[in-house]
């Protein structure tokens, strides 16, 4: 089986759709995803991901699943000590993540304080129960570290949310922290981040990434991959600090 995982084109956050550059995004997007002939696609509730999706659905002539646990992950919120309010889990600056012991262990991550006194775990055991429920209708039931391929298969599903989120489904599927990706990765507009399973002794189906927050398909549209989700070079640049 195949997996990818699509950030949503270059938002236009005040309206929940996309800037005319995500626009154009969308449509180079949508002539590489026909291309892989998903099996079934699911998608967030919100609307720069609908939007992003919707010139694949016209044409490919499909229908997605709308999913209320693919929205952004922002609805989860920790509160580091620099903080007098709470925030979002990720952008966590990097001399306080430098401090905290364990953060980018597989399972140390979850009993740090700012992590076990806020819903982040509640939030992210949700959604990555989600993700296994869906791989279960198609196969593959989750083992420890692995899966079970019940019904073993080359069908290729698609989801289509947000950077936030993906972090999550991704940090699940590589069984690590997803401080890893969060603080050390960023999957830019329209992205697109693979896996397949590999069935190496039979029926026990590993997940492995071949390809994380490609953007070939903007390069070979004449587009330059979008900011979105980077933060400034250098301290003095004029951009996104």
């Amino acid at each position: 089986m195949k997996l990818l995982f699509v950030r949503h084109a270059d938002p236009d956050y005040s309206i929940d759709s996309l800037t005319e550059v995500g626009k154009k995004e969308a449509e180079a997007l949508s002539r590489r995803l026909v291309a892989e002939k998903p099996d079934d696609i699911y998608c967030s509730i919100l609307g720069r991901a609908r939007d992003t999706l919707k010139p694949t659905l016209e044409k490919l002539g499909a229908t997605a699943t709308y999913c209320d646990w693919l929205r952004e992950f922002n609805y989860a919120n920790i509160q580091p000590s620099y903080c007098p309010e709470p925030r979002i889990p990720w952008d966590l600056l990097p001399d306080f993540a430098a401090k905290q012991e364990g953060l980018f262990s597989p399972t140390e991550w979850r009993n740090l304080d700012f992590i076990k006194n806020s819903n982040t775990l509640e939030c992210y055991d949700e959604v990555t129960k989600k993700l296994d429920a869906v791989l279960a209708r198609h196969g593959y039931l989750r083992d420890g570290a692995n899966y079970r391929a019940e019904r073993p298969n080359h069908n290729t599903i698609l989801f289509v949310c947000h950077y936030g989120v993906i972090c999550v489904l991704l940090s699940h599927l590589l069984n690590c922290s997803p401080y890893v990706l969060w603080q050390q990765a960023v999957a830019l507009p329209s992205s697109v981040s693979c896996f397949y399973t590999e069935e190496r002794a039979q029926g026990i189906a590993s997940l492995r990434m071949s390809q994380f927050a490609d953007t070939g398909h903007l390069f070979a549209a004449g587009l330059i991959p979008s900011f979105a989700g980077r933060f400034c070079e250098c301290f003095t640049d004029e951009t996104r600090h």
